[in-house]
């Protein structure tokens, strides 16, 4: 069908997904930004576009809210996956998906009526050379380093998993904090890519309360990737055991995090909507002033 959107959250964290082979518009800044605008557009954190690969079975383009393109979401992927199992694109439960962070591993845990309920996916390697997330740091890895903003310092610890993030640990988590200051060091110099940002408070060795500033969307209920980060930075300090729990304020993450710093997320994923875009919508998006 043409033109064909669906709407899903993975803990609250929510995507649109269209397949570029069925749509007649350019998707620009202009039209990313208007479509996951909640009063112009459908509304949401962002737009996963299925395209072809040379790589993998499939091949995802991840486009934040702000037009901007990331290079690996956790919830996208596993939203991704449950739209390509749900709408018949595979009936494989395992398959292989290119994204610009890399090919990653999906696998349908569990299904409901049909319908993918619980989804792992290989989220690739951590990645601590500061020169590879990247961030400009000193030192061969950036952890306990101190971040410099115009009215407060913060120790950062950062990892790459496919995308880049910022771990500040806490001994209390305030969400008035995170979103005062999350936005200076996402675009903080130290970070050429800009970066996600995650506040940390370890509750056990196999729990983590985290909550999240998201590159190019801001304050999200919920992230794979940075439940990813979030993991491999307690380990890699020492502070918690390689399977763990991160508790978000839309929900919770399984991660698995292997003796080479593989690691892997399996958590939910809902359907919100599915439905056409309106020709009125996609006029207003192929307009150019």
């Amino acid at each position: 069908m043409q033109n064909f959107f669906v709407k899903s959250h993975g803990l609250g964290n929510d995507y649109i997904v269209l397949n570029q082979d069925t749509i007649d518009f350019e998707l620009t800044k202009k039209a990313i930004v208007k479509i996951c605008d909640v009063h112009y557009g459908i509304g949401s954190d962002g737009i996963l576009l299925k395209e072809s690969s040379t790589k993998a079975d499939f091949g995802l383009r991840i486009l934040n809210p702000d037009g901007s393109e990331a290079e690996k979401s956790g919830n996208g992927l596993r939203i991704f996956a449950k739209y390509l199992y749900d709408y018949k694109y595979t009936a494989e439960k395992i398959f292989t998906i290119e994204t610009p962070g890399g090919v990653v591993r999906a696998e349908i845990i569990k299904e409901k009526n049909g319908k993918a309920l619980t989804i792992k996916v290989e989220m690739g390697k951590a990645i601590f050379e500061s020169k590879n997330i990247p961030v400009d740091c000193e030192n061969e890895e950036c952890l306990d380093e101190t971040l410099h903003l115009e009215y407060k310092d913060y120790q950062i610890n950062c990892v790459s998993v496919g995308n880049p993030h910022c771990v500040v640990l806490k001994e209390e988590l305030d969400e008035n904090e995170i979103k005062t200051f999350g936005s200076q060091i996402e675009n903080h110099k130290m970070f050429p890519n800009r970066i996600n940002v995650q506040f940390a408070k370890v509750i056990s060795p196999n729990e983590v309360e985290v909550i999240i500033w998201e590159r190019g969307a801001g304050w999200t209920l919920a992230s794979g990737s940075s439940s990813c980060a979030v993991a491999s930075i307690v380990v890699k300090k020492g502070l918690a055991e390689r399977n763990l729990t991160i508790k978000m304020p839309g929900g919770n993450l399984k991660i698995e995090i292997d003796e080479a710093w593989n690691i892997k997320m399996t958590g939910e994923v809902r359907e919100i909507a599915s439905g056409i875009l309106s020709d009125e919508l996609v006029n207003d998006l192929n307009y150019t002033d």
